[in-house]
């Protein structure tokens, strides 16, 4: 074996990354935590935990990460990621508190997963790269753990989405000589079971790792406190160093957005009359587009200048905004695609400029993980306001002969709606701040 793959870390890192993130209840979260009982507000509210839980453990899990070792935090993430599947898969359905307080605890763990991994899988396996003097084939394991990752995602949509539908199971439990009628309040868990055994193997693979020499002359103490005083360091290095602020500046701006609206994909789904059993073949369509985005975005960072790649997310942002603000029916899914497509390069620019950007790698996991605190406080932030105005929505649109599901649909269009205005608005501030920033170094 040639190339980065022939190192026992890159392999592992590909393999942890598919598996942690190849979630098979992503095509209908939303709707699985509605049919499980909560409220369209509770949802957002649980959504704004999680975000918490990633902005109070990111930026010391980063810190421990590089004082500790990448590895022991990677091994901490499988462990949450198995807890968080088991909360979801036992917790008892039917009242309202006890599911409300079961995912509320399990947001907090899932959160305190991504927190974990977010900067030591990439830290542990750039280190892996540097240590052998090949850290210039960074681009190329992004390119290959993306891809990999998609069609991992291809596979989690369409399965997680078939195995949702009741009657989809019911059909095919038929066919294989069960007779019998399976429920959705039996079927909505069979995602979560598949997920749990994924778990599983992340914890068994995050275990295989082996820690990377970070440098050279790593050898201050392995202590709380100096893991602390790296956080505050790191910070300081960050505000100081223009290119690192604004490319952090441009990721929470970009991902906050998207992400809310990938979030809630399935409930617009809803909206522009897409069947629950289709969720899973729209889920396959963004694991498409994901295995061929990382080829060329390593030609755009090969080839094109930041200025170019990043005003090419922020134009394919805008335009997928603008597109689902009309909630066509049906045709509605293309501009989501562009949502998906735009999550995909954000990622793979921001991963490729950052570790550049940082050349002592005794620091890498605190500052990726400064990026991830950025990035998930924004969503957070934005879940919130997006809560908010939801329920004001909900009390003004109040109509005593409508539905639930039409009252939920009617709230749900106006927050698209108005989301491309909310969209502009953050991507001027960005421009505003990266000027400043700039203004302020060549003065």
């Amino acid at each position: 074996m040639t190339g980065p793959l022939r190192l026992p870390n890159i392999r592992l890192f590909i393999f942890f990354r598919v598996l942690f993130n190849a979630r098979f209840y992503y095509p209908i979260f939303t709707v699985l935590f509605l049919d499980m009982g909560l409220t369209l507000e509770q949802f957002f509210l649980l959504n704004a935990v999680w975000a918490v839980s990633i902005v109070l453990l990111e930026v010391p899990s980063g810190a421990f990460a590089d004082t500790f070792g990448r590895r022991n935090l990677v091994v901490l993430a499988g462990c949450c990621m198995v807890v968080e599947m088991l909360i979801l898969c036992f917790v008892p359905i039917g009242n309202n508190i006890i599911i409300f307080w079961a995912l509320l605890i399990n947001r907090v763990i899932s959160g305190g997963a991504e927190a974990f991994a977010s900067g030591a899988d990439e830290a542990l396996a750039f280190d892996t790269l540097k240590q052998e003097g090949e850290e210039d084939q960074w681009p190329k394991v992004l390119d290959l753990q993306m891809r990999c990752q998609s069609a991992a995602f291809v596979v989690a949509m369409l399965l997680g989405a078939g195995v949702y539908d009741a009657d989809f199971m019911t059909m095919v439990a038929g066919l294989v000589g069960f007779e019998g009628e399976i429920h959705k309040a039996t079927s909505l868990r069979f995602p979560l079971y598949l997920n749990l055994i994924t778990a599983l193997a992340v914890l068994f693979i995050a275990l295989k790792m082996r820690e990377a020499k970070a440098s050279d002359g790593d050898d201050g103490p392995k202590s709380a406190s100096a893991a602390f005083k790296l956080v505050f360091q790191t910070g300081r290095w960050i505000l100081k160093t223009p290119t690192v602020l604004i490319i952090i500046a441009a990721a929470l701006t970009f991902d906050s957005t998207a992400r809310t609206i990938i979030t809630l994909a399935s409930e617009y789904y809803r909206l522009i009359q897409i069947p629950d059993v289709a969720f899973g073949v729209l889920g396959a369509l963004f694991g498409a587009i994901g295995i061929i985005a990382p080829i060329y975005a390593r030609k755009l960072v090969e080839r094109k200048s930041p200025l170019f790649n990043w005003s090419l997310v922020a134009v394919i942002l805008l335009v997928s905004l603008c597109g689902m603000a009309f909630a066509v029916p049906y045709w509605g899914v293309i501009p989501v695609m562009g949502i998906g497509l735009t999550m995909m390069l954000l990622g793979f620019f921001v991963s490729h400029y950052l570790n550049q950007s940082v050349e002592d790698s005794n620091r890498r996991a605190t500052v990726l993980s400064f990026r991830s605190l950025a990035t998930n406080l924004a969503y957070g932030t934005v879940g919130l306001l997006y809560m908010g105005i939801t329920a004001a929505l909900r009390k003004a649109e109040d109509k005593p002969d409508e539905s639930e599901i039409g009252k939920v649909n009617t709230v749900f269009a106006d927050i698209i709606a108005w989301t491309p205005l909310y969209y502009i608005l953050t991507v001027i501030a960005l421009i505003i701040v990266a000027k400043f920033v700039l203004r302020k170094v060549t003065s």
